[in-house]
């Protein structure tokens, strides 16, 4: 279905029956991507006295409980609750889901043994672009990273400037294929989501990064029309479906 859309008093034409889904489900697998040392979320029917919440074990209905961690599991969008001692929902923090969104592809760089995202390369991939969401594609692309377990494997991150470039670019909604912004193991210093949220100053509260996305090669770079499903979730981060859609 063709559709015009205004967004900031401008229209976009795009066609809403060719989205472009960029999200990892939540699979209940072993191999489901997985990352922070938890273990492999659960899918599985509920358990009580002699009920078993499956058709097939019996029940009139499939009934499931469902076990995971938004971090670890799967593409999830996060606000500042995630570094701060208040308690901040992204639920009611993000209140908009449309954005322009620009599609930009990186290769890490290497940086004292570490593979590391640089302000300079964001510099010569955006080319004085502005966008409001920011989606990057790290190389390389290749489809393990919808099941790679990133525990102890210390995957690419940004460096602080970087992330200060993306903020006083105006960036307002960051997502990545990596499970972090920040290294694995940093001590807890979380230098670039201080950074992205301006932690040490005014706080942007309606900015979200989401993690764990995926964006495949048949996506190219550019511009798109993005909706940002979140589920309404009353925590830091939510499980997320990012949608992109190609602007005619």
């Amino acid at each position: 279905m063709k559709t015009t859309i205004i967004y900031e008093n401008k229209n976009y034409h795009i066609d809403l029956s060719q989205p472009l889904d960029v999200s990892i489900p939540i699979t209940g697998k072993k191999d489901n991507v997985n990352a922070w040392y938890v273990k492999a979320p659960t899918i599985e029917p509920h358990r009580e006295a002699n009920f078993t919440g499956s058709i097939l074990a019996g029940s009139s209905t499939n009934f499931y409980d469902i076990s995971f961690n938004p971090h670890a599991h799967g593409t999830h969008t996060e606000c500042v609750g995630h570094i701060s001692k208040e308690h901040q929902s992204v639920n009611q923090n993000l209140r908009e889901f449309f954005f322009m969104a620009e599609v930009i592809t990186i290769t890490p760089l290497e940086n004292n043994q570490d593979l590391v995202i640089t302000k300079e390369q964001l510099e010569t991939a955006l080319k004085n672009k502005k966008p409001k969401a920011l989606v990057i594609r790290t190389r390389p692309n290749l489809e393990v990273k919808i099941h790679r377990q990133y525990s102890n494997t210390n995957p690419p991150y940004f460096l602080e400037d970087a992330m200060v470039f993306i903020r006083e670019l105006g960036v307002e909604h960051l997502l990545i294929d990596l499970p972090s912004v920040d290294k694995e193991k940093d001590g807890g210093e979380l230098l670039s989501h201080k950074a992205f949220w301006n932690f040490n100053g005014d706080i942007r509260l309606r900015a979200t990064i989401t993690e764990f996305i995926f964006v495949s090669d048949i996506i190219i770079d550019g511009p798109y029309f993005l909706n940002l499903q979140v589920a309404p979730f009353e925590n830091d981060a939510s499980p997320s479906r990012p949608v992109l859609y190609k602007i005619k």
